[in-house]
C-alpha cells in the first residue's frame, strides 16, 4: 500500500469512526500506539501505522497481504479492542 492508498483509507475509516464517537478515545489510543517514530518528518506526514504492520495485520484478517481493510472492518476492530481493554480493567487480580 502506497502513501496515497494510505492516506485515503484513513481519511475512510477516519469518517467510520467519526460516526461512532465512543471509539474516539481507542482509536486515539492505537492510531499513537501504532504510529511510527518521528512520523512527522517524512511524508505523507501523518501519524499512520507502518506498511509492513498493515500488511501483516491483512495477511493475517483477510489471508492477503495487499487487501485493504473496509472502514466498517476497523470499527469492528475497535469495537473489539475497546471491549478487551474493558474487559481487562475488569478482571479480579491474579492469585500468586
Amino acid at each position: 500500500m502506497g502513501a496515497i492508498s494510505a492516506v485515503r483509507l484513513a481519511l475512510r475509516s477516519a469518517r467510520a469512526v467519526a460516526a461512532r464517537p465512543r471509539l474516539w478515545p481507542t482509536a486515539m489510543a492505537l492510531l499513537l500506539r501504532f504510529a511510527p517514530d518521528r512520523w512527522w518528518g517524512r511524508p505523507p506526514f501523518a501519524p499512520l501505522p507502518p506498511t509492513d504492520l498493515l500488511r501483516f495485520r491483512s495477511e493475517t484478517m483477510y489471508g492477503d497481504p495487499a487487501r485493504t481493510p473496509s472502514p466498517e472492518d476497523l470499527a469492528v476492530w475497535l469495537e473489539w479492542c475497546r471491549a478487551q481493554r474493558s474487559r481487562r480493567l475488569h478482571l479480579p487480580p491474579a492469585d500468586g
